[in-house]
């Protein structure tokens, strides 16, 4: 029995359904099976260090340019922006770390179960946000 579910028509959350009902996928078929990122380890780590670059440094750092030295500007996020208020620059850092680490589990557990979508979904997804989001702090920070 198939029981995977579609999120907005893209993203396969097939995952959930086997934490919570035991494995779809056979353990023979499993065991014999390499995990993606035993294959391919050196493009699961660069996937990650480029969406660490965007997502993580890039707009960590232009978030606390704008926050800490343009005096009208705040975070736009309401999450970061509570976390902000009640743990500082810790909460920033916090926030998007635990972001980080919730694609990072979505891509290994896409990996381990051969889901190229779910593989290749997260750091791709960071890597695009952190783009944008760093390109309008930039802005922001330089108008």
């Amino acid at each position: 029995m198939n029981r995977s579910v579609r999120i907005f028509g893209v993203l396969s959350v097939r995952f959930i359904f086997r934490r919570i009902s035991g494995s779809v996928v056979s353990r023979s078929r499993r065991s014999r099976a390499r995990p993606t990122y035993d294959r391919r380890p050196d493009e699961f780590y660069w996937l990650w260090i480029v969406a660490t670059a965007a997502y993580g440094v890039g707009d960590v750092v232009t978030t606390i340019a704008l926050v800490y030295f343009v005096p009208h500007l705040g975070e736009g996020n309401p999450i970061v922006r509570f976390a902000m208020d009640s743990l500082g620059l810790w909460g920033l850092v916090a926030a998007k770390l635990a972001a980080f680490l919730v694609m990072v589990w979505i891509s290994h557990l896409g990996a381990r179960d051969g889901d190229t979508l779910l593989y290749y979904f997260p750091p791709l997804l960071l890597t695009i946000v952190g783009v944008m989001v760093t390109a309008v702090n930039l802005r922001l920070l330089f108008t």
